[in-house]
């Protein structure tokens, strides 16, 4: 049986790439990987524009495309995830919808994974993106890898290829709000990382804005660093030993030049903002963790389906999966059972 390659595009408002991603996915497969069967997957978080429809006209025509549509936006860590855990081919293939993950990399990542790699990755080493975005995400990198305990990949954003065994990992987490770069670095096979230049979307404008990006950078520290809370700690040493030293100075100060020294309230002033700024800071980065708990232990699932096209086949494969364990196990249970009657006759 020919072995097979699924490929799961997460989609948000993407009207302008869907039918050209298709189309040139499509092209690779059956071009440069015609000995492999193959899925496109596509996952959409409940788009506002055309998507949608475009989806359903490319399952409609093409029965290797399949859909999921959520009931609502689920956001950008939990969504893609999901749609991994749908997907049951031989290896996944993770990309995004804007064509900044080039299409021509899938058969790199194919060899890569027949020499016997289990997970193959894309790590940019340039973009063609703002040069200013791309800087600031370099430096968060940098930073997390500073302060966790396992080692990040730096410049990887999901882009590349996961053997059916690492997916299965994935499949069994029941974690709400997945961080699928930390889950790589911290329960992933060795990786095989390919270096690209990142291209410009192709079309559309990015979802992304400062919210979204600040909110999944914090996914990234809550679920993996103590560093910042331990900071908290140091800090109050710190500034409780600075402010016991200065205390102290002045006190000698003043009884030494009691009429002359005079105090004045501007380092009250300033230490007061001081102190407050940063009890501020810790507690919002507290209350950051506190948050990261509570999702985690609310145990919500990653998303909710509207609806899913396409799948039929695989539904009547997994009943016959069920079904088949289930008599293994019955045949197992009715040889116990004899072998247990013939030891007490």
């Amino acid at each position: 049986m020919k072995k097979k390659i699924s490929v799961v595009i997460p989609t948000y408002n993407e009207e302008a790439n869907v039918v050209p991603l298709a189309k040139a996915v499509t092209e690779v497969m059956e071009r440069e990987l015609s000995n492999y069967d193959y899925e496109i997957l596509f996952i959409d978080n409940h788009s506002k524009d055309n998507t949608q429809a475009l989806i359903r006209g490319l399952c409609a025509n093409n029965k290797n495309i399949k859909a999921i549509f959520n009931a609502k936006n689920f956001g950008q860590a939990r969504s893609p995830v999901y749609g991994m855990k749908q997907a049951y081919g031989d290896c996944v293939v993770r990309m995004c919808a804007d064509f900044q993950d080039p299409v021509d990399m899938i058969p790199q990542f194919v060899r890569e994974w027949e020499q016997g790699n289990k997970i193959v990755i894309g790590v940019k080493n340039a973009s063609q993106e703002r040069k200013g975005m791309y800087r600031i995400r370099g430096l968060y990198y940098k930073m997390i890898r500073k302060i966790t305990e396992i080692d990040h990949i730096e410049q990887f954003t999901g882009f590349g290829l996961y053997d059916r065994k690492f997916v299965d990992v994935v499949r069994d987490l029941h974690d709400p709000m997945p961080y699928l770069r930390g889950i790589i670095a911290e329960l992933g096979f060795d990786y095989k990382a390919i270096p690209y230049t990142q291209p410009k979307r192709r079309a559309g404008k990015s979802k992304n804005n400062f919210y979204s990006l600040y909110d999944y950078a914090m996914i990234g520290i809550t679920s993996y660093s103590k560093v910042v809370m331990r900071l908290a700690t140091f800090a109050g040493f710190i500034i409780g030993g600075l402010s016991f030293a200065a205390g102290i100075v002045y006190l000698i100060l003043k009884l030494m030049y009691w009429d002359r020294f005079s105090a004045g309230i501007a380092p009250i002033v300033i230490g007061m903002f001081f102190l407050g700024a940063l009890q501020l800071f810790f507690i919002g980065f507290l209350g950051e963790y506190v948050l990261s708990i509570n999702t985690r232990v609310l145990d919500r699932p990653l998303v909710v389906e509207e609806e899913r096209l396409n799948f039929e086949d695989d539904n009547k494969k997994n009943q016959q999966n069920r079904e088949a364990k289930t008599q293994e196990a019955d045949e197992r249970d009715s040889r116990k059972k004899e072998s247990t009657a013939g030891e007490h006759s």
